[in-house]
């Protein structure tokens, strides 16, 4: 596969309304970064230096920024001083940067540092990582957040190289979504280099007290030496999942599929960064019943990161794609039976999105329309779960041999280039339905991209494991004690099943009884105690309350505390409580966690 941009003319054919930039007449090719970190000041500070195609002779180059310093900004190699002025801040976008440049620069360099506030980045003491022992520094760029700490084109539609000098405090190990290495330097200086074009959005940073470990032939994970042991338990099926993708779609691109375990506030299950996904320590469950997630990210390799959505209306191009591929590798790995649990458990979430949404919400629409709002809200089920059964009644139709040949081709045609809804559309009927009519009215494309709710013709799963955890549930409520039900083997998937099918507000006696038998205000497994803690606060099951605010204070993953904090304000009790956790919680919850919660707990 090509290692250059290839997609320049394709990218400029796109407005992207989350950008300032103009890549049609410049548009970035590589950057290459030199920062230091400082731990005291919350900064980083050096600079950076583009290599830019001047397309249509421009005697400008425009970028996005928000919150950066910028001292000074040259052109060329010689470092000549250039002109540069900042466009109006505007709100979740922050300021335009045009330098002036003559007709035959290809070069500038930017000289800045971030604010201590930069949206991407997350500055940890040491009292909140696992080890308790050094400071942590992690970034997280999508959607639009690289533009606070490197001045680029952020847009996902434009593509370039990368490579950067790091420096940090000589304990601690830099890492970036780049070639790593794996040994601590004890000068505190790494050298980084990305030969694959990737999007601003899958740029990312991590400095910390981690170790690393090999898993496979070209994977391996990097965790704090804490959690090394139990991260290299629960990742061991992990090279099997990389040879089972690439068995699926085509040769896996990016060298090494390495993953990094982050603190707990990290606001996201995991991170596709090439190279270096990053992850939640909720997924450490320590019986491996959550790596779907891992399967999730390394999916991304292919779809998002090899063929990347232009804009972030067209979101679902990244993430329906990936959730189909990761049930797929889940399903070679685990079995059917295994998969179809978490297809089903996917569809009861996307049907609970459009319910809050509005089932004839626009919002309900795969191709989104996000102008003047933040992109963060279209990352939610429908661009995931409505895009994967779009996809899987998709299969459904053609049948699945026909849908892998298509896929497999689909990537590889377009592997290191950027799609619109609207270009995949014309590939889709081209390729696949090839003017059959009869295919074309059985899939309903145009319903299921341009329309809202979950269309009728929808794929369904039926996952008889999940049946019997139903069943249980059924049983509870018509009187069976707890200690009577069958639970024997349960995946982490089936409890949340039961959990799911128990109405809100239980009696004491109830909760109570559940509590005795299956200890489930002392689990370690994340994913359940969201579910029981929502169940807690509903009946307001006092002897939970110190796990909650444990719980809420810890964790920073932002598909378990949204939820929560939900449920507490419904009741003025529970908002006194919640406004009182989030005080303490809010300094170790990333930004993008915290602009969510704010507006819940006000």
């Amino acid at each position: 596969m090509p290692t250059t941009h290839n997609s320049q003319n394709q990218a400029v054919q796109v407005t992207d309304v989350h950008s300032f930039a103009k890549p049609e007449e410049a548009v970035i090719t590589h950057i290459h970064l030199n920062l230091d970190v400082d731990f005291e000041k919350h900064i980083l500070q050096g600079y950076a230096k583009l290599s830019f195609k001047n397309i249509t002779g421009t005697d400008h180059l425009v970028l996005d920024t928000r919150d950066l310093e910028i001292s000074r900004v040259t052109q060329g190699e010689n470092g000549e001083e250039a002109k540069f002025s900042f466009g109006e801040e505007v709100k979740f976008l922050g300021k335009a940067l045009t330098i002036e440049v003559s007709k035959t620069s290809e070069v500038v360099t930017v000289y800045y540092k971030t604010s201590p506030h930069a949206g991407a980045l997350m500055w940890l003491n040491a009292e909140q990582t696992a080890g308790k022992q050094f400071p942590f520094m992690f970034s997280q760029s999508q959607a639009i957040l690289a533009r606070t700490w490197v001045p680029c084109q952020d847009g996902p539609g434009v593509k370039f190289t990368y490579s950067a000098d790091i420096s940090c405090p000589h304990s601690l190990m830099a890492l970036m979504s780049a070639e790593n290495d794996t040994l601590l330097h004890k000068d505190g200086k790494y050298h980084f280099n990305m030969p694959q074009p990737v999007s601003s959005y899958l740029m990312a940073i991590a400095v910390g007290d981690v170790r690393f470990h090999a898993l496979g032939k070209n994977t391996g994970v990097y965790a704090e030496p804490v959690m090394l042991e139990r991260s290299i338990d629960e990742f061991v099926d992990m090279q099997n999942m990389v040879d089972a993708a690439s068995g699926l779609y085509g040769e896996y691109a990016w060298g090494r599929y390495d993953v990094i375990v982050l603190p707990p506030s990290f606001p996201f299950g995991g991170m596709e960064n090439p190279r270096l996904t990053f992850a939640t320590p909720t997924i450490i469950a320590g019986d491996r019943s959550l790596v779907a997630l891992v399967a999730h990210e390394l999916a991304h390799s292919w779809s998002g990161n090899l063929v990347t959505n232009a804009t972030w209306n067209d979101f679902w191009l990244n993430e329906g794609f990936t959730m189909y591929f990761e049930n797929r590798i889940m399903e070679k790995l685990y079995g059917r039976d295994y998969a179809d649990m978490l297809d089903e458990l996917n569809f009861n979430e996307l049907q609970e999105t459009v319910k809050e949404l509005g089932e004839t919400s626009i919002d309900t629409h795969l191709f989104l329309s996000l102008k003047d709002r933040d992109p963060d809200d279209g990352m939610n089920e429908i661009a995931y779960i409505k895009g994967q059964f779009f996809l899987k009644t998709v299969e459904s139709v053609v049948g699945r041999e026909k849908m892998d040949i298509f896929v497999k081709k689909y990537f590889t045609e377009h592997a290191f280039q950027s799609m619109t809804t609207e270009k995949f559309i014309e590939y889709f009927k081209a390729n696949l339905i090839q003017g059959d009519l009869a295919i074309a009215n059985k899939i309903e494309l145009e319903k299921w991209i341009y329309g809202p709710g979950i269309p009728s013709n929808t794929f369904r799963v039926k996952s008889k494991l999940l049946e019997k955890a139903a069943a249980q549930a059924k049983e509870f409520l018509a009187g069976t004690p707890a200690k009577e039900l069958h639970t024997k083997d349960w995946s982490t998937h089936e409890w949340l099943h039961f959990l799911r099918n128990l109405p809100e507000g239980l009696t004491k006696d109830q909760i109570v009884s559940l509590d005795k038998k299956f200890h489930f205000t002392q689990s370690g497994n994340c994913e359940i105690l969201c579910d029981w803690f929502q169940h807690t606060i509903a009946s307001d099951y006092l002897p939970s309350e110190a796990q909650l605010e444990l719980f809420l204070m810890n964790v920073g993953r932002r598909k378990f505390i949204v939820p929560l904090y939900k449920s507490l304000v419904k009741t003025a009790a529970g908002k006194i409580f919640a406004q009182k956790v989030y005080l303490n919680a809010r300094p170790g919850y990333h930004s993008v966690a915290q602009q969510t919660i704010d507006e819940l707990v006000k």
